[in-house]
């Protein structure tokens, strides 16, 4: 006897894969932990198998599970392919589209991409999420996400948006009480601010090491954290040029002689390249920030 099973059962089955939590899974689909469980527990009854165990670390897929969650997620992709040809390839989005990106890129460029994006679209329903580590598309924490360097697993489409800079810069009031820095070797005479070591999630972050410097003597796992330390007074750190335009009270350090260049690029689930609909928001987010950090890195006029 074939066994008939509804979408709405397979997207729960999906969020709890991937949230290995059932609280987590309901705050995803909003809807309560308690229904989230019965409803699990009503599909394993209909399969006649166990899909999850639970360990302490949450909910794993048993083999079952494993099987049904390639099943899942293709049932997935065909409802993402048809929301996308029934809105057509032309006219307004629609629909949610959830953006992950560094702390550093989704505070500074993408409200600024991201409100035009949602101006030309009202039906779209985008979400930035902003996470200082490197997200799973396998998981569908992001449809599209924005990294700092490419990835090497996962079946997943990887493209260059565009290099940004970095300089040493300090607050004002900061050079003031403690005087100019003439050098590098000046530098360890002063506060440095910058990443906690053991949580730095991509090796492009460690900036500290090209300008010989050890370690910080005050530090955050948050870019935007660390930007505001700078800006406070708390130091000398590494900032982006793309943010220094919101703090006129901050100025480059040395920046003849630290001067660094790092890239974004745009992250994608390999089987979303046939969802019209992320294709597009894929582009429009692609100029977006490549003309948005143009513009704030001082190469292009408003």
């Amino acid at each position: 006897m074939i066994m008939e099973i509804h979408w709405d059962d397979l997207k729960i089955f999906l969020a709890v894969a991937r949230a290995q939590k059932v609280s987590g899974a309901g705050r995803q689909l909003k809807v309560d932990a308690a229904t989230v469980a019965r409803r699990i527990r009503r599909l394993e009854e209909q399969l006649g198998c166990q899909l999850f165990i639970k360990s302490p670390q949450g909910y794993d897929l048993t083999d079952d599970g494993q099987r049904l969650l390639v099943h899942a997620e293709q049932a997935e992709q065909a409802v993402l392919l048809a929301s996308a040809d029934v809105g057509g390839a032309t006219g307004r989005l629609t629909g949610q589209v959830r953006i992950g990106a560094p702390d550093g890129c989704a505070n500074y460029v993408l409200p600024q991409v991201c409100a035009k994006i949602a101006t030309d679209n009202p039906g779209l329903d985008l979400q930035i999420v902003a996470l200082p580590r490197v997200f799973n598309l396998s998981r569908r924490e992001a449809d599209i996400a924005i990294a700092v360097s490419t990835p090497t697993t996962g079946r997943q489409t990887v493209k260059k948006i565009t290099d940004y800079h970095l300089h040493l810069a300090a607050s004002k009031s900061y050079l003031s009480q403690h005087g100019e820095i003439n050098s590098l070797e000046t530098l360890k005479k002063h506060r440095i601010v910058g990443y906690i070591p053991d949580l730095i999630f991509d090796k492009e972050l460690d900036y500290l090491d090209q300008i010989g410097v050890e370690s910080a003597d005050i530090a955050s796992n948050s870019v935007s954290v660390q930007f505001n330390l700078v800006r406070q007074g708390a130091g000398i750190g590494i900032v982006h040029d793309f943010a220094l335009p919101t703090a006129p009270d901050m100025v480059k350090v040395l920046p003849d002689a630290v001067s660094l260049t790092r890239s974004f690029y745009l992250i994608r689930h390999a089987d979303d390249q046939r969802v019209e609909r992320l294709n597009r928001v894929a582009q429009a987010l692609t100029d977006g920030v490549r003309h948005e950090v143009a513009v704030l890195e001082g190469k292009l006029d408003m």
